[in-house]
């Protein structure tokens, strides 16, 4: 056998995109988003906390069809930076918990083969969400993982759900999933809901200023 004859390995591509849609509606879009950037600033002091979403994630090497993309997905024990996909055999750590926001053309898919999916690889925490409450009764749901089982999460009194791998209170108002710090209490703020703080904040320091100048003649 000549060196020619000797087969070559073929790179395998793993695709950074699916091809579909990141979200069926606005407030779908809306709400990943708001979620994906809340955990994100949540976590920001932890450097082995990463956060991420509607990023392809593969679970089988050598198998690019083996893949999933996640709304949200929270993983622990790897570094946070950004990633162009996320591949379960170089990361070694699968998420802790994933959100998908369900809609009409994922909703049999979220309840079914994703759910068996997740927790084949040891997701820990699965949350439903169905913004416009069309399609899930009630339309926030979580699962916790009990030996390779998902167990449905009880709600609490005022229909909030914990989520123990987060430390976060999670609710559904007005289409929008809002996380409460289970040790504070305080609400984790939409960028939009940042932004206006950051504005009140300033606007508060220019009053404080113009003041001292009066006091000051």
């Amino acid at each position: 056998m000549t060196i020619l004859d000797i087969p070559r390995r073929t790179k395998i591509e793993y695709p950074e995109s699916d091809g579909k849609p990141m979200a069926e509606t606005m407030t779908h879009r809306k709400a990943m988003n708001d979620t994906i950037e809340m955990l994100a600033d949540f976590f920001r002091d932890k450097p082995d906390i990463c956060v991420a979403g509607n990023l392809l994630f593969y679970y089988e090497e050598g198998d690019p069809s083996a893949s999933i993309a996640p709304d949200v997905f929270v993983v622990k024990g790897v570094p946070k930076g950004d990633r162009r996909t996320y591949r379960l055999w170089i990361e070694k750590r699968a998420p802790s918990v994933v959100f998908e926001f369900t809609s009409r053309s994922t909703r049999l898919e979220d309840t079914g083969n994703k759910k068996s999916l997740y927790a084949m690889l040891g997701v820990q925490e699965y949350f439903l969400c169905d913004p416009l409450g069309e399609y899930l009764t009630p339309p926030l749901q979580g699962f916790d993982l009990k030996r390779g089982d998902y167990v449905r999460l009880s709600p609490e009194s005022d229909g909030e759900l914990v989520s123990r791998e987060l430390g976060l209170r999670l609710k559904l108002d007005n289409h929008s999933l809002r996380l409460m710090d289970v040790k504070t209490g305080e609400a984790l703020l939409t960028p939009a809901e940042a932004m206006e703080k950051a504005r009140d904040a300033e606007a508060e320091v220019k009053r404080l200023h113009e003041e001292l100048k009066k006091l000051h003649g």
